[in-house]
């Protein structure tokens, strides 16, 4: 029996009356669209000085739920409370007046102005009758600082990496004083040490008395930072424990509603025979530097390295997504034009980090998104077959669990795992042979994170290859039958068998002494 075995879901607390009303409370709160009802009578209690952790599988109703208590959308039913009032925002500003911020987990910043300008958008510092330039600056700097980010308050957003474009939108969150601070994500794209520095920012805010709820499928950090634990179910509150009395598995199975004896497949056989895919010398501008591997039938190559180490620009480089030079052979044959179409014509498919961006057509069908990339098999002669797209959606639906309401929807409607199972889908339509997999499971939660794996291995385990490129180090550890470490845009260090560990693959990315880390591949 596991510990969320033995604790009983709590009931109602007894009443306290020293105690002071809860910084934000939500009783028989619920939301439905049309006919289909996505939470169902939820209650709960956000209290001051307080780190409170809502966890689910995704589909849950996490994001719904920060949602209502953000005032960005409104509830079916139910009542919000503020400090022992009913309370009901109008929309988000009407939230934000009354203390209550969101920081999403989409970015919804504008690309064009700079790192000031947005954190000032619709409340510019004023001197007269004119914006106040430097003093915008000057406090864009220091809540920059606070929170560890790298950028310059005059530096344009739109060529931000991903992850700091994250800690501006959070900078934009905290720039004020506020009563309850939502985080959906806010980790998501972030590096190991960017995340620590955030960490210790809601350490900081629930120190100094804000209620701080905070959404996570990283079950290390929700038990590093956690006070009280809030689990949801398929839009159902399964209950609220505390903190101290879960373990990580004991949270994950109460968000799956199972038994979870193993996240990770068993590891295979070492990969015999002639490589799939052999690369030499492959360099990227500015990016990577005489990058040489190659991977085998039935083998899965991770490939490791701090964010910044060049290694999603190695591989676009590959990809003919960015100008490179070196050579690459598939199955033997030298590949002397590299581009997307080439590849996948020749059997290699690349699934890109960032699903929403590059991935996927968020404002059109999954029919659409599935068959784009092998039109000419699904719709040949270009002539558009509803009935074999409809088909291979089926298809695919059921091979790859993809779990909808509805077939019609939109991609941009898909929870985030289903998203990435359906883009999943839609690179192996052309049955490839070698597949590369940027951050597989970014952003999703145990429950879907379980099923990529297991097809990551039943994909290897029909003789295909397999390229992991990922931030998550048990990630890397747990699938990888190798792993290759990048540093400065170099690969440092091939890890093998008992060499694959998290401190080796640490050591090996922050030092560059691939030596102590294992050897370096010649």
């Amino acid at each position: 029996m596991t510990m969320a075995e033995a604790l009983p879901i709590p009931g109602p607390s007894p009443v306290q009356p020293a105690l002071p009303p809860p910084a934000m409370q939500a009783t028989g709160l619920c939301k439905a669209y049309g006919p289909i009802t996505v939470l169902t009578d939820i209650g709960l209690e956000i209290r001051a000085g307080e780190v409170h952790a809502v966890i689910g599988e995704n589909g849950a109703g996490k994001s719904t739920l920060m949602k209502l208590l953000s005032g960005h959308v409104l509830p079916t039913a139910g009542q919000l409370w503020m400090a022992g009032q009913p309370v009901e925002f109008a929309d988000a500003v009407a939230a934000e007046a009354a203390g209550v911020v969101l920081v999403h987990q989409e970015i919804l910043l504008a690309g064009d102005l700079t790192v000031a300008e947005n954190l000032f958008l619709g409340r510019e510092l004023t001197r007269g009758p004119m914006v106040d330039d430097r003093a915008m600056n000057r406090r864009a700097a220091e809540i920059l600082a606070s929170i560890g980010a790298h950028c310059h308050p005059r530096d344009p957003v739109g060529a931000l990496p991903l992850a700091q474009r994250q800690l501006v939108q959070i900078a934009r969150a905290l720039l004020e004083p506020r009563k309850v601070v939502i985080f959906d994500e806010p980790t998501a794209v972030l590096a190991n040490d960017e995340v620590a520095a955030l960490l210790a920012v809601v350490r900081g805010l629930r120190d100094r008395g804000a209620a701080v709820l905070y959404i996570s499928h990283r079950l290390d950090e929700v038990e590093a930072l956690a006070d009280r634990i809030t689990v949801l179910r398929d839009g159902r509150m399964i209950g609220t424990w505390p903190a101290r009395g879960l373990t990580q598995r004991d949270m994950a199975e109460l968000m799956v509603g199972r038994k979870l004896d193993m996240l990770y497949p068993p590891k295979r056989p070492a990969a015999t025979g002639d490589p799939l895919l052999q690369v030499e010398g492959l360099s990227v501008d500015h990016c990577a530097v005489q990058g040489s591997f190659a991977v085998r039938p039935g083998e899965v190559l991770g490939i490791g390295g701090m964010i910044g180490s060049g290694r999603t620009e190695m591989f676009e480089g590959l990809m003919g997504l960015r100008p490179a030079t070196g050579s690459a052979v598939l199955h033997g044959t030298l590949m002397p034009h590299r581009s997307v179409g080439a590849w996948q014509a020749a059997g290699l498919v690349y699934l890109t980090e960032d699903r929403k961006g590059k991935g996927l057509l968020l404002d059109e069908p999954l029919g659409p998104n599935l068959t784009l990339q092998a039109l000419d098999l699904v719709h040949p002669r270009l002539r558009l077959d509803r009935k074999a797209e409809a088909a291979a959606l089926g298809r695919a639906v059921s091979d790859y669990d993809i779990r909808v309401r509805s077939v019609h929807l939109d991609a941009g409607q898909l929870s985030g795992g289903n998203q990435q199972k359906l883009l999943l889908a839609k690179v192996m339509q052309t049955d490839p042979h070698v597949v590369i997999i940027d951050e597989p499971t970014r952003g999703i939660d145990i429950g879907n994170k379980n099923q990529i794996y297991d097809f990551i291995d039943a994909l290897v385990r029909t003789g295909k290859a397999c390229i992991v490129i990922s931030s998550e180090l048990p990630e890397l550890v747990g699938l990888s039958d190798r792993v290759l470490v990048m540093r400065g845009g170099r690969i440092v260090a091939e890890l093998a068998g008992d060499q694959i560990t998290e401190q080796n693959v640490v050591y090996a990315a922050t030092s560059g002494e691939a030596h102590a880390a294992g050897g370096a591949r010649p």
